[in-house]
């Protein structure tokens, strides 16, 4: 090694011009290398050097991060002008969760894709006896995005509606239930799943449904499973083509077959996911 620096110290002297580094690679050169990378990625390499961290701040290297809508998301979401963020502080911003509609919804960017994700809480439903403390309950868990989900002690007719208006990027997205049999808490620091209440689920399947305002439609029965955990319950799948109009989805869950109760069963959120990560939810 002392050999080679040696070696360089002479190269100099004699006026030839040191081998090229990092420090020599001109920053615009570093951000089209950028516009190919993750963000996690950038974030990483803008540590090495100067030009490197110059070239992870241009803007022209984030809004290839960002969702085609993210002027809309930056408006509805987090309440701003996107003229007053640069795009990467934009990128951290919805990368957070962030809530919107009086809390009842979050939404989120993954970090890696940029691809959008969000969430409905409980209390943005519409729940057939919601408000009669004889058939249901919000209550409060950690194990809620939300902090609460809603409890259905005993019913004869189970129906969950829900309805979102929202512009997203272009894509194929997946929505599920969140749900899960039992109520669980905690108990000298250790998680308990009360099932005394669970009942009725194995008689008759939950029908799922979801309708889009250009007429897209899915429908899905499944028997209620797992007790104890959390589950999510595939209802369909939908195409966004246009981002430039909000879409408009309906969704349900129901079992109205009279003959029999049901009960035992927390109502935490809907999600809608892009249809490549459902994998994840599983």
């Amino acid at each position: 090694m002392g050999a080679g620096v040696s070696a360089l110290a002479a190269d100099a002297q004699r006026g030839f011009p040191l081998r090229p580094g990092l420090d020599d690679v001109p920053e615009s050169c570093i951000s089209s290398i950028f516009m190919c990378l993750d963000p996690p990625e950038i974030c990483k390499l803008a540590s090495l050097n100067r030009a490197f961290r110059g070239a992870s701040l241009a803007d022209f290297v984030w809004e290839t991060k960002l969702p085609s809508n993210y002027r809309y998301l930056v408006k509805k979401v987090l309440g701003q002008s996107p003229e007053t963020l640069s795009k990467k502080e934009t990128y951290a911003r919805l990368c957070c969760p962030n809530r919107f509609d009086g809390g009842s919804k979050e939404v989120w960017l993954d970090k890696h894709s940029g691809k959008l994700c969000l969430a409905v809480s409980a209390k943005a439903l519409k729940i057939t006896g919601i408000d009669d403390r004889r058939y249901w309950n919000h209550i409060p868990t950690e194990e809620s995005r939300f902090q609460t989900v809603a409890y259905l002690q005993q019913i004869w007719w189970f129906e969950v509606v829900g309805e979102l208006d929202f512009e997203f990027p272009p894509g194929a997205y997946s929505l599920f239930f969140r749900l899960q049999l039992g109520k669980s808490s905690k108990r000298f620091g250790r998680r308990v799943c009360t099932l005394d209440q669970v009942h009725g689920w194995n008689i008759k399947p939950v029908r799922f449904q979801l309708s889009t305002s250009n007429g897209q439609q899915a429908a899905s029965e499944c028997y209620l499973y797992e007790p104890g955990n959390w589950v999510h319950y595939h209802v369909g799948d939908f195409v966004i083509e246009n981002s430039n109009s909000p879409a408009k989805i309906k969704f349900s869950m129901m079992q109205i077959d009279c003959t029999h109760t049901k009960g035992g069963l927390c109502v935490d959120s809907v999600l809608i996911y892009p249809s490549e990560f459902r994998l994840r939810l599983k």
